[in-house]
């Protein structure tokens, strides 16, 4: 079976060719990215096609305040448009084609007319549901709407209507799916995985303080506000959460009218120094309004700090609620700081959902299940038999 895909810059997809490579599937991967930054995903330079000049100047431009987001917001339309019909001049036949949403509606429609099967893969929830929910905390933190791009939705649908199949990484991201029309037998469930190679535990958190770590953009859509006002609410003599990621336009106004003692923001940090933190840190806080499924969840697990995740960030198809960390309501600070306030308490539970948490992601192996996943749906589109000489030992 000859797979070939294409995403704009990495995302998970590196792992899903590195998956595909090792089953003698993977044709080639199509990126947006150059070759200075994609060549450390480990993959032959032969199995690499890059498509860098537009994505690539976005993102030099996107720190100058003389480039304004309508710019910004052109020039990614124009370079979704343009890596589809490169990638549709020069890829080679395949049996299966399996593009990040956004991108491959005219290389997709191709290799249907070859015979081949189309997968659209979406990250989070569908697109107009996504955009929704996203405007709705908007108006609740009383913030400016962002710039609307009305055809990103049009060409997700379109993509979405024209796929053979839609791939997502969590149970509530098919649910809006299904809520916005689509035939849930069309959405398949496929959760990412974790490199337990680079996520271990390195550490053990403090005795004489409660550290509490939230990883992620920091913004409305990870329910940031909303971690602020619970961790406000903890009874603790020496609580501390730490902030890791970069901070968001729309956080920005809204800052300096949350509470803050005891916070740290320490800005995005290399994925070695985020293990480290990950490790000695007892709770990983995640409360999302919208996701898919977020991956520091699983990373934090293989270091041994257990989540306290809201429901839309697709924390079920991870863990169970109450044996490796806790999944809670959207928007519920009352719960959140109940939460917190539990694991505070209780060092043995801490220590349980740690111990339980670490089991769970090996039990889960890695990025293989989510490889083998993958194969056993592209087999059953494409209806070429499974070989299992291709499957990894």
């Amino acid at each position: 079976m000859k797979v070939t895909q294409a995403v704009f810059g990495v995302f998970h997809h590196f792992e899903l060719a590195h998956q595909l490579h090792r089953r003698g599937h993977l044709q080639k991967i199509y990126s947006t990215w150059p070759w200075t930054r994609l060549k450390r995903e480990g993959l032959p330079r032969s199995l690499v096609g890059c498509f860098p000049l537009l994505h690539t100047t976005d993102y030099l431009l996107s720190g100058s305040r003389f480039y304004p987001a309508s710019a910004s917001s052109k020039l990614n339309a124009w370079n979704a448009l343009s890596f589809d019909r490169w990638t549709a001049r020069v890829m080679a036949p395949c049996d299966a084609f399996v593009a990040i949403s956004g991108a491959g509606l005219l290389t997709g429609r191709k290799v249907q007319a070859n015979g081949g099967k189309f997968i659209c893969d979406r990250g989070s929830t569908h697109q107009r549901f996504q955009e929704s929910v996203v405007a709705d905390e908007y108006r609740r933190w009383n913030v400016p709407l962002p710039l609307e791009k009305p055809h990103i939705a049009v060409r997700e649908e379109a993509i979405y209507g024209a796929a053979d199949a839609i791939t997502v990484p969590s149970t509530v991201a098919k649910r809006s799916f299904v809520q916005m029309g689509l035939a849930p037998e069309k959405v398949h469930v496929i959760p990412y995985g974790v490199r337990l190679d680079q996520f271990t535990r390195t550490g053990e958190p403090p005795r004489d303080s409660f550290e509490i770590l939230f990883a992620g953009q920091v913004g409305l859509r990870k329910g940031v506000p909303y971690l602020l006002q619970a961790f406000a609410r903890m009874r603790h003599s020496r609580k501390r959460l730490t902030v890791v990621g970069a901070l968001q336009d729309d956080m920005r106004a809204i800052l300096p009218n949350l509470p803050t003692e005891n916070v740290t923001f320490t800005g995005a940090l290399p994925q070695t120094e985020l293990a480290k933190t990950m490790s000695t840190s007892h709770l990983l806080v995640l409360p999302s309004i919208e996701e898919g499924l977020a991956l520091v969840q699983g990373q934090a697990m293989a270091c041994g700090c257990p989540v306290l995740a809201t429901v839309a960030t697709g924390a079920e198809d991870l863990f169970t609620d109450g044996e490796q960390g806790f999944i809670v309501a959207d928007r519920d600070v009352d719960v959140l700081a109940e939460r917190m306030q539990q694991i505070a308490d209780d060092s043995a539970l801490q220590r349980r959902l740690s111990e339980a948490a670490m089991q769970r992601v090996k039990h889960l192996g890695g990025w293989d299940r989510y490889g083998d996943d993958w194969d056993r749906l592209l087999h059953t589109l494409t209806g070429v038999p499974l070989n299992p000489d291709k499957c990894p030992k």
